[in-house]
């Protein structure tokens, strides 16, 4: 059996990919703060199994006391391919250098960067026998300077380079695990939602974003896992490359 272990998986991009996920017969573990019950819905009509656990990822215990239990439900299950996807994140603070508060940027990193690293540092240990790719989602930001987005933009570049690092040094040791990243551009979430409700002296390009939902030019986040979970079944993977949606779709 295949398994999908997502986190932020009650809406937005982690939904679409849970969805897709069921609907290719692939069983799926979500992680996020809250369930979204249509999830449990569609496994059950696929016949195919799904869990959740709420947790809350910035945490560091919270993370820690829910991984273990992931790891010990997958112990006990057969399973042939691990997909673990680094899905959960956050844009805020939407805030200029020098106007930004330390507890907000911690809970930033601990999110977008700690959790993700954590993550996959547990699942490509040498004990873990299943194949396992683990796909960390980026963003452009990540390799793009945007103002207002200092802490965006750094997390994102980190994800980036962690991502590539931990591929050197897989393929350097003949490991059975991967690690890819996926950049899915714009997409109509909630996280686009709360960057058109920055001020304009925070984010210099909010007016550029509201064209954006104004013109339709914000993919569906459905279409956006659909792309990338069907190449994710389908192709040999490159172990260390980030993925862009506009390869798939345009």
């Amino acid at each position: 059996m295949k398994y999908a272990v997502i986190t932020g998986a009650s809406k937005g991009l982690g939904f679409g990919l849970a969805k897709q996920f069921l609907n290719k017969e692939i069983s799926v573990v979500s992680v996020s703060r809250t369930e979204n019950t249509e999830l449990k819905e569609l496994a059950e009509v696929c016949n195919v199994g799904y869990l959740h656990y709420n947790c809350d990822l910035s945490s560091e215990d919270d993370r820690q006391e829910t991984f273990e239990q992931i790891s010990a439900y997958l112990k006990n299950k057969t399973v042939d391919q691990l997909f673990v996807v680094n899905n959960a994140g956050i844009v805020d603070p939407i805030e200029t250098v020098g106007k930004l508060q330390q507890d907000i940027v911690k809970k930033h990193f601990s999110l977008n960067v700690l959790a993700p690293i954590f993550i996959t540092n547990l699942f490509v240990r040498k004990d873990n026998l299943i194949p396992t790719v683990i796909i960390n989602i980026s963003s452009g930001a990540g390799s793009k300077a945007v103002h207002g987005w200092s802490t965006y933009c750094s997390s994102k570049a980190a994800l980036n380079m962690f991502t590539e690092t931990t591929a050197l040094e897989l393929n350097n040791v003949k490991s059975i695990h991967k690690v890819i990243a996926y950049s899915p551009s714009i997409m109509d979430t909630d996280m686009q939602g709360e960057i058109r409700s920055a001020s304009k002296e925070a984010f210099d390009d909010i007016d550029k974003f509201k064209d954006y939902k104004e013109k339709g030019l914000l993919r569906d986040p459905n279409v956006v896992a659909t792309a990338f979970v069907n190449m994710l079944v389908k192709e040999e993977l490159e172990n260390g490359k980030i993925y862009h949606v506009s390869e798939l779709l345009d």
